[in-house]
């Protein structure tokens, strides 16, 4: 069963790298179906749900670091304007519509406290899903309840990224400007390699010690922020030790030899490639899917909403229609579908600002989770 979890990644993504329309549906998405499969098919039998637990417990404090060690911190810093300001007003529309989803589809009903739920969508719509696997942990949400909004944002995200890939460069050229070209030969560079496929390389020799290093630096990390369980109340461990490994891995990205190893990033969504098929594996889709229609709701209004009003917002401080649309797939779809969005508005341009905003994006997801998810328990 253990080995069952952690090599169908590698056939994932081997099809992913030997197709490209299996690649354009997303390692993460596939991931999720054959957990799903599996479960409905009764594969995994229900005595192996300590070992699912503890597959879930490892992969994401594991993953987070991973994925943070090749963020270019200081490039953030020197974003350009309009990209950054567009980052801000994504992130802000999100938000906004986290709480004004909170307000309208709260039903009250259910095991589930609906704030929780509100955490989990910031997470999944500012980073990831690599932060809404964090903030399951940290929020202890309930597996059925995580599954249901991961099914539901990946029914509706479809109809999203279907619309900014066909008619979206026009509509909202209607209220915003084209955008301007300012190339350089290096950034050209860059998007060609950003737009290659990147996780095969894991499976390269040259690349294996340099990614056990890092691994072995993540399982540290890891433990410090285990450590700090001893010292802590119950009721915040896990989100003491989320955050600990997110400030470390962050700070970790800062020294240049750890910054230098190859492929973490992939390394880290291979692990949350793992946790996708576990916690799918767990449950029955078929009982979740239409039980709770204000959920769907939820998650319908925050992808649309946000989109809406950052549009709204962009028209006034005239940020242009590509480098909305692309910081709004960085938030919403995260970067592996940037590429794809560039290549469908025929402006590869914009392929770096877009990846360097979904890494940000994956960076601030779980502190931003958690204090919304607080923000919603306490005053609503």
């Amino acid at each position: 069963m253990v080995l069952f979890y952690v090599f169908t990644p590698l056939f994932i993504l081997h099809l992913c790298h030997r197709f490209p329309w299996v690649n354009k549906l997303g390692a993460i998405m596939i991931a999720y179906g054959i957990g799903l499969l599996a479960g409905a098919l009764n594969i995994i039998p229900e005595s192996a749900k300590p070992v699912q637990d503890i597959i879930t417990s490892v992969t994401v404090p594991l993953a987070i670091p991973l994925m943070l060690f090749s963020a270019n911190i200081k490039s953030w810093l020197h974003l350009a304007g309009k990209t950054f300001l567009s980052m801000l007003i994504a992130v802000f529309s999100v938000v906004v519509m986290v709480v004004l989803g909170y307000v309208l589809f709260n039903t009250g009903k259910g095991d589930e406290p609906f704030w929780k739920i509100g955490g989990l969508l910031i997470g999944v719509y500012t980073g990831g899903t690599p932060n809404i696997a964090a903030l399951k942990l940290m929020l202890n949400v309930d597996n059925d309840v995580f599954l249901l909004v991961n099914a539901y944002d990946m029914i509706i995200s479809a109809f999203y990224f279907f619309f900014l890939i066909t008619v979206a460069q026009k509509v909202f050229q209607l209220v915003l400007p084209k955008f301007k070209t300012s190339l350089t030969e290096q950034e050209r560079k860059q998007f060609k390699e950003a737009a290659k496929d990147p996780y095969w390389g894991i499976l390269q020799k040259k690349n294996f010690f340099p990614l056990m290093k890092g691994l072995g630096l993540s399982v540290l990390i890891f433990a410090i922020g285990g450590g700090l369980m001893m010292i802590v109340p119950e009721k915040v461990q896990m989100i003491v030790v989320i955050l600990t490994i997110t400030t470390l891995g962050i700070l970790a990205s800062l020294i240049p030899g750890v910054n230098r190893i190859p492929k973490t990033f992939e390394l880290g969504m291979y692990l949350i490639l793992i946790f996708s098929i576990d916690v799918a594996s767990m449950v029955n889709l078929s009982d979740m899917l239409g039980s709770s229609p204000h959920v769907f709701y939820y998650v319908a209004l925050v992808i649309f909403g946000s989109l809406f009003l950052q549009v709204i917002i962009s028209a006034f401080f005239k940020i242009d229609a590509d480098t909305t649309i692309v910081t709004s797939t960085a938030m919403i779809c995260s970067p592996p579908f940037v590429p794809a969005v560039a290549g469908a508005l025929k402006n590869k341009e914009v392929v770096i600002s877009g990846l360097t905003v979904g890494i940000i994006g994956y960076a601030i997801g779980n502190y931003l989770g958690v204090i919304v998810a607080e923000f919603l328990k306490a005053y609503f």
